[in-house]
């Protein structure tokens, strides 16, 4: 039974004795073989209450008014009074072989012999202090034992999978408080999740002050990425204090993270979100802020565990490090294109193997090789440039910094090459730079382009035959007319320029334009053997268009698109009398429309030809090679929808048709 003494606790003052971090109490179990559990009964009922204090846990029933002799649950003070007790009482034997978290004991020893008088001197002690503990929830002479959560044996500690599928069977939280329960749960083992507050962080967001509660892919990714890293946790090691401890710490910028390791083994993972003011902090500095946060958090710094660590200065963290004997190990890089003594020394060794190099030396010695000289370590300089060897993995690595890095950001070849030049030397290295900054994906997707546009117009072959290949688009954006059509549908004969206008609505499915299309003109000009759409996504078109593209029509064809399909002039009111008649029988009939049907085609030639002089002025070639790779560029798309992703693997060419112009082999788009 527990009795609500909320208004009673709000006014009691508060035990200060601290609780134990549960953290801490696994770190002196290292080399522990043998264990045993004890669970008192009824925990803080053990415990009587001063006399003075008992009328303050009164409280009321239907069947009187009550009070408590003993310790109640409930009361603020009862944890810290209780661990206080228990810590006297096992003084003598704590961080030896005694482990207490307020009624749980644990007894671990080396050897069998050791945990015998160990247990001995613990069951001996609760006899005299008359604290009883319940036998069905002992455990005793056991390899493995759950305690507090965790499963701690020899080779180490590990979450106690009955108390992870508590976590693991929890349900898509749906408002604040849901969220904050499932991330103080699995919180708490997230000393065995690598990047836990990165994880973390689109469900934590969700309980910022005044956040909308929104549960997006994000934060059910994070969800179902935390249960299943709870599932598959390491075993972690138990710390050897006469062994190395080595931290490893990095920066992002969604966090800090840390993990402690000894012989290559893992002891302890830590993570933590970035505050506001970390958010605006430069590279250095967050990197700065990542070792800070080891010093505070992970080594637990008690003697200054009030000083202000995150305005630490790189000099003040050092002493520190000596004051604790730590050893401080920064790992640089070769970035900003000064070469390390490190680098410097390999260099230098492997120009005694370069032949060219060797050639230069000799000529040195003869004074005809001006601009050059050699240092005192016997380094060979070119004026004030380090001349390199010709070594892949050197050259590669110098490349690589200067590119790949976050110092660098993946520079253009100039850029690059004029940044190297002031360090380093070596035969033909505009042209590497060249070639390395051309095989970089990253450089290649990102780069802004400075030349003239590439594609020269491709111009499609003439038609042999009326309606044997037609073009087809559509007009969207319209007023929605009486019968619900808001679009057109304009299919056009490539040849005689005849053009289909038939109205749609844009929510026609592909079924019902199908339909459509053989109603409308496959039962009038018959199946064509190739249809060509508009495939650069910008379909909206205005009634000007139209007047444009029939315009064109009569200039590329010296006839309108009737006269061009029938081989005479159309009818109308204003040339009732002129289009005249005329009788043609037999081969005539097909003699004169091949006739015009080749004046068609070489009109069409002359107007393509034109068109092509002019459109290529401001053009520059641009070839492909079948089975060749290529890069989309996504961003000039404005009709793609922001949700659609490609597949990694690119598109592939299997045919090539004519210029750049390539038969799809293989293209996929997933919905993401």
């Amino acid at each position: 039974m527990c009795v609500d003494y909320r208004a009673l606790n709000k006014v009691t003052i508060k035990n200060k004795h601290p609780l134990p971090r549960i953290v801490d109490l696994f770190d002196q179990l290292q080399g522990a073989c043998v264990f045993s559990k004890i669970d008192l009964r009824s925990g803080y009922h053990q415990l009587k209450i001063r006399p003075s204090d008992i009328p303050k846990t009164a409280f009321t029933t239907k069947y009187g008014l009550y009070e408590y002799t003993i310790m109640s649950f409930g009361l603020t003070n009862a944890p810290a009074y209780f661990m206080q007790l228990m810590n006297s009482v096992f003084m003598d034997y704590l961080d030896k072989f005694v482990v207490v978290f307020i009624d749980d004991i644990l007894i671990y020893s080396k050897t069998e012999a050791e945990h015998e008088e160990h247990l001995k001197l613990v069951l001996q002690i609760l006899r005299e202090h008359k604290l009883y503990a319940k036998f069905s929830k002992c455990e005793f002479w056991i390899d493995e034992v759950r305690f507090l959560g965790h499963v701690v044996s020899k080779g180490g500690i590990a979450v106690d999978p009955i108390k992870v599928s508590t976590v693991t069977n929890w349900k898509v939280p749906e408002i604040p408080k849901e969220v904050r329960g499932f991330l103080g749960l699995a919180g708490y083992y997230r000393r065995f999740i690598e990047k836990f507050s990165r994880i973390a962080n689109p469900m934590t967001s969700l309980l910022e002050k005044d956040a909308e509660f929104r549960w997006t892919n994000a934060q059910q990714a994070a969800f179902d990425e935390l249960k299943k890293r709870l599932t598959t946790t390491p075993v972690l090691t138990l710390p050897d204090q006469q062994k190395k401890f080595i931290v490893y710490c990095d920066a992002f910028r969604d966090g800090l993270g840390c993990v402690l390791m000894q012989e290559d083994k893992v002891i302890v993972y830590a993570s933590r979100q970035l505050r506001k003011h970390e958010l605006n902090y430069p590279t250095h500095d967050l990197e700065l802020a990542g070792v800070v946060n080891v010093v505070a958090d992970a080594l637990s710094r008690k003697s200054y565990a009030n000083t202000a660590l995150g305005f630490m200065m790189p000099h003040e963290l050092c002493e520190e490090f000596e004051r604790l004997s730590l050893g401080f190990l920064h790992h640089t890089t070769a970035a900003a294109f000064e070469a390390e003594p490190t680098l410097e020394q390999e260099i230098r060794e492997h120009q005694k193997d370069d032949e060219k190099l060797q050639e230069i030396r000799e000529l040195l010695k003869l004074g005809k090789a001006s601009h050059f000289w050699e240092d005192e370590p016997g380094t060979l300089w070119y004026k004030n440039r380090i001349c390199v060897p010709n070594v892949d993995s050197i050259r590669k690595l110098i490349l690589s910094e200067a590119h790949d890095t976050a110092y660098s950001i993946h520079p253009g070849s100039t850029k690059m090459y004029y940044d190297l030049k002031e360090r380093f030397w070596w035969y033909g290295m505009k042209r590497a730079v060249a070639e390395y900054v051309g095989i970089c994906d990253t450089y290649q997707r990102v780069k802004a382009e400075h030349q003239r546009p590439v594609g020269l117009l491709q111009l499609l072959k003439v038609p042999e035959w009326k309606w044997e290949e037609i073009t087809m688009d559509f007009i969207v954006g319209l007023p929605r007319t009486q019968k619900g059509y808001n679009s057109i549908w304009v299919v056009v004969d490539r040849l005689t320029k005849v053009a289909h206008f038939i109205p749609v609505n844009t929510t026609y499915s592909g079924a019902k334009l199908a339909e459509l299309y053989i109603s409308r003109i496959v039962c009038l000009q018959g199946v064509p053997k190739r249809i060509i759409s508009d495939r650069d996504g910008q379909t909206e078109r205005t009634n000007q268009i139209l007047e444009d593209m029939f315009r064109a029509c009569a200039i590329h064809l010296k006839k309108s698109p009737f006269e061009a399909l029938y081989g005479k002039r159309r009818r109308t009111l204003l040339f009732w009398n002129q289009t005249g008649e005329k009788q043609v029988f037999g081969p005539d009939i097909i003699q004169d429309a091949e006739q015009q049907l080749r004046i068609v085609q070489e009109n069409l030639r002359v107007a393509q030809s034109r068109q092509n002089s002019y459109a290529d002025v401001r053009m520059r070639d641009l070839s492909f090679k079948v089975d060749g790779h290529v890069y989309l560029k996504v961003s000039p798309m404005r009709d793609v929808d922001p949700s659609v992703e490609f597949e990694e693997q690119p598109p592939e060419a299997s045919e090539q048709q004519h210029g750049i112009n390539f038969e799809e082999g293989k293209y996929n788009i997933n919905n993401a």
